[in-house]
């Protein structure tokens, strides 16, 4: 349980999810859905111009839209990047082995024009021996009775060589193919998510001064309702946690330091994992960053269990299936906690009910309760070892 793992220091006395950024950007710029459709919500004016509540929404709307495009080009990006170093490693195959058939062929001309001087051979030798598919003669029986044992083992290995090497030039000519494909796949994930932030960006450069006021009044009020059913998690965990045995130890392992693949206990890899993500707090989120000076939600994840020795894939998307599930009353620190139903969103379990995560554009790396957009956000929670 998470009773059982160091937790990070916090501060004494009540606080709000840790917050880095001033509180009206901070505001407008993780407002990410309608807290509440309360009395005073106005409706669209008259002249068309969107309520508040509805630009919140809009603005809440685009950013999970284009984290999601984020996701997507990410895994276009690191599918480009695999396909391009097998594209690479095919034509290289291709050069040697063209280079291989061209010494091959150097070598049978030789004994063709031999056999064609000292008339060992027919003339057609030559052109079955030089052509570029020797094949459409190899069972000209006339012509191999000709030719001695060694010659037909030469004459063997080239028809295979060259076979194998059309074949490669094949799949080096559709590798080409895909990663074309896969580029244009991650220039249209870059421009949707490009596309999805300048709409919010201009929604907010809209409200005045004092609708920011009170977008900054519903966040706060979103803040403490996340932080209230964060404590409630915490004690849900900690009356679950088994009571301290002070007697004689029990002779079976705890299973928070059972062995892993790979060597090492799970409790120290989901140490090192968090210790590397609280480290990284104050950094800025950058849409399809990896580290070190910034980074997004997967990215973030990812490079933490690396630093535990783990590695995760590149995505939410695939993220999610790697590991064991476990329910959200019974996460560790370290375990990572996936949101909306999209998938398209992670943080990493630091105990008491709060995570490590990197937000969304023009937030930083920080602390904050699962529940910082509701308990319905929640999409489930793997541990990764």
């Amino acid at each position: 349980m998470a009773s059982q793992h160091r937790k990070p220091r916090r501060a004494s006395g009540p606080r709000v999810a840790g917050i880095r950024t001033p509180a009206l950007a901070t505001a407008a710029l993780t407002s990410v859905a309608l807290f509440s459709q309360s009395a005073n919500a106005a409706p669209s004016s008259d002249d068309g111009t969107p309520s508040l509540e509805e630009v919140e929404k809009k603005v809440g709307d685009l950013y999970r839209q284009a984290e999601s495009a984020t996701e997507k080009y990410n895994a276009a990006k690191e599918k480009t990047t695999t396909q391009r170093k097998r594209v690479a490693g095919l034509l290289d195959d291709v050069a040697r082995r063209t280079q291989n058939l061209n010494e091959a062929r150097e070598e049978l001309g030789s004994f063709a024009a031999a056999q064609y001087r000292t008339g060992a051979a027919a003339p057609d030798t030559a052109t079955f021996l030089l052509a570029d598919t020797p094949q459409d003669y190899f069972d000209q029986a006339q012509l191999m009775g000709r030719l001695t044992e060694r010659q037909k083992g030469m004459v063997d290995d080239y028809v295979t060589e060259q076979s194998t090497t059309m074949r490669k030039r094949q799949e080096a000519g559709e590798g080409l193919a895909a990663l074309t494909d896969t580029q244009r796949e991650l220039k249209t994930a870059k421009a949707t998510v490009q596309k999805k932030l300048a709409t919010a960006r201009e929604l907010l450069s809209r409200l005045t001064a004092q609708e920011q006021a009170r977008l900054a009044a519903i966040e706060r009020q979103r803040q403490e309702e996340a932080a209230r059913k964060a404590a409630e998690l915490a004690q849900r965990q900690a009356a679950a946690a088994p009571a301290t045995d002070t007697g004689t130890p029990s002779p079976s392992p705890s299973p928070t330091s059972s062995p892993s693949p790979g060597g090492g206990t799970v409790s120290t890899k989901a140490e090192k994992a968090l210790a590397f993500a609280l480290a990284q707090i104050g950094k800025p989120y950058v849409w399809g960053a990896t580290g070190p000076g910034s980074y997004d939600c997967s990215g973030l994840t990812q490079a933490a269990w690396k630093a535990a020795g783990v590695t995760l894939p590149r995505t939410t998307y695939d993220q999610v299936t790697f590991g064991t599930t476990v329910s959200l009353a019974d996460a560790r620190p370290g375990d990572l906690v996936f949101f909306y139903e999209g998938v398209s969103h992670v943080g990493i379990y630091i105990g008491n009910g709060m995570m490590i995560h990197a937000p969304k554009p023009g937030t930083y790396v920080r602390e904050e309760s699962v529940y910082y957009d509701g308990e319905s956000a929640i999409h489930s929670v793997v541990r990764p070892a």
